[in-house]
């Protein structure tokens, strides 16, 4: 028998794991689901977290690194860094967007999301740190019955909790200047920001001035140093490949385990838990046909010109096959530059020199997932991002996505990173995982695309285009190479 492509497996983990949630919430099973599954769903996310760390580091060092002399990077260098930037920042924006006009999270019903609610407000007082709106449903003996069946503490230690925390929130915020989060992202002792996953930004912010930093000085002293992150990065992406072979076993405890204790003995949330998830997909896919169909195609109309709307997709429908089929940036690279050398006729030196970049730096379907994934599930437990915590989002959104590796999925351990920097709880992907795959695969044909947009945009400008139309170009590639 043909062996199962793992994406075929997890999908079939993910949906036992959702069938066992609806056995065991219909025959009373709940808790055995949550005492002897859950726990190796929470081991699958504390070995994705045990590798983020560490990836992003690396990645965002290599990333930088690999730019090449900066004597020699010159005006095409910055153009290209500034366009992946824009353009990732563009995606992220509009994420925030769709997510804030359509409100997914908000379309289920309330006595759901008050009990996720609860749940994160517990969550919050085991970790040490507040609900991240001030609010405190904790502190309303009227929600206190209700917190007590859906954990173990009594109303001594919930009230405890809530006023606690409540003290915490006014102490910090009476104590926070106008340039705090300036501050926060510069860290004052490295390992401490490694040891704290909650200061992830410091680690970005690191990462990128270490790079720069091996740019500068003489290539056969960063030579040895940039060999020995090529290499580390190379184990963990290894981790994350070992980890992913078995995410079949842990998807279907990940998702019995978090079906189960949303849902508890009532099957009737099942419905709503997914119905939620529904309009997240929506909105999700809706945010990914506009960066591909109409900002992209927008931004050549702007500055490119000479390539018609239905010459640009017939140009790329290849390598965009390829990226939907593989989930991987970086293994369609070989096809987008073939894409764009011959049929979008870009000089092999933008192409040799932009794409590769942009396999690395530039996720823009990535970040608008992550924008629009954390505010759902804030949303879905009734948290009220501000505008300061959504541009944190943005923020972490857009350094993160340097280190988001060019696989399949690797967005789930970046959203873990985004989750973490405004304080909330990264198990949460799970609720998000039973569609991740799917939408993972569109969120890569964005990625391609817009490397092939940017890298025409830079060749337009460097006058090394030189566009002529083909009949069928998909006939000159085989896609099975």
């Amino acid at each position: 028998m043909k062996k199962l492509a793992l994406h075929w497996k997890i999908i079939i983990g993910l949906v036992l794991g959702i069938i066992w949630a609806l056995l065991s919430s219909k025959l009373g099973w709940s808790e055995f689901t949550i005492d002897w599954i859950a726990p190796f769903g929470t081991i699958f996310i504390n070995l994705l977290k045990l590798i983020a760390v560490p990836l992003v580091l690396v990645s965002i060092i290599t990333g930088v690194a690999n730019i090449g002399d900066p004597s020699s990077l010159g005006r095409m260098g910055g153009k290209t860094l500034l366009a992946y930037l824009l353009t990732t920042l563009f995606a992220v924006g509009l994420g925030l967007l769709m997510v804030n006009t359509i409100k997914p999270g908000k379309l289920i019903d309330e006595q759901s999301r008050i009990d996720n609610r609860i749940s994160y407000e517990i969550w919050a007082s085991s970790e040490g740190h507040p609900p991240k709106d001030g609010i405190n449903y904790l502190q309303d003996p009227a929600f206190f019955e209700r917190a007590q069946k859906i954990t173990d503490l009594s109303k001594g230690d919930l009230k405890d909790a809530s006023v606690a925390e409540k003290m915490e929130t006014a102490e910090k915020t009476k104590e926070t200047s106008p340039l705090q989060p300036l501050v926060d992202i510069v860290p004052e002792n490295f390992f401490n920001s490694l040891s704290n996953n909650g200061l992830m930004l410091q680690i970005i912010f690191f990462g990128i001035f270490f790079g720069v930093c091996l740019l500068l000085i003489p290539n056969e002293k960063s030579k040895p140093v940039t060999d020995f992150m090529d290499s580390a990065m190379e184990v963990f992406l290894k981790m994350v490949d070992l980890v992913m072979q078995a995410a079949p076993f842990f998807v279907f405890a990940l998702l019995a385990g978090v079906v189960s204790k949303m849902a508890g003995d009532n099957i009737g949330k099942v419905y709503e838990i997914f119905k939620g998830l529904s309009w997240y997909s929506l909105t999700v896919f809706l945010g990914l046909m506009l960066m591909i169909f109409v900002i992209y195609p927008l931004l050549m109309k702007l500055f490119v010109k000479i390539i018609p709307y239905k010459g640009f997709f017939k140009a790329m429908a290849p390598a965009q096959t390829l990226a939907f089929s593989t989930s991987s940036s970086a293994a369609t690279l070989p096809v987008t530059m073939e894409c764009v050398e011959e049929n979008l006729g870009v000089n092999k030196k933008i192409t040799s020199f932009v794409l590769p970049i942009g396999a690395t730096v530039n996720m823009d379907g990535t970040c608008l997932y992550q924008a629009v994934a954390v505010v759902f599930l804030a949303q879905l437990h009734m948290i009220d991002l501000t505008m300061g915590q959504q541009l944190t989002i943005v923020l972490t959104a857009t350094l993160a996505s340097i280190g988001s590796a060019a696989v399949p999925s690797a967005g789930l351990v970046m959203l873990i990173i985004v989750l973490e920097s405004v304080g909330l709880n990264p198990a949460w992907i799970a609720i998000i995982f039973p569609v991740d795959r799917i939408l993972d695969m569109f969120r890569t044909v964005v990625n391609v695309t817009g490397d092939a947009t940017v890298c025409t945009i830079i060749a337009k400008g460097e006058g090394m285009l030189n566009y002529k139309p083909q009949e069928n170009p998909s006939e000159t590639f085989d896609l099975e190479s």
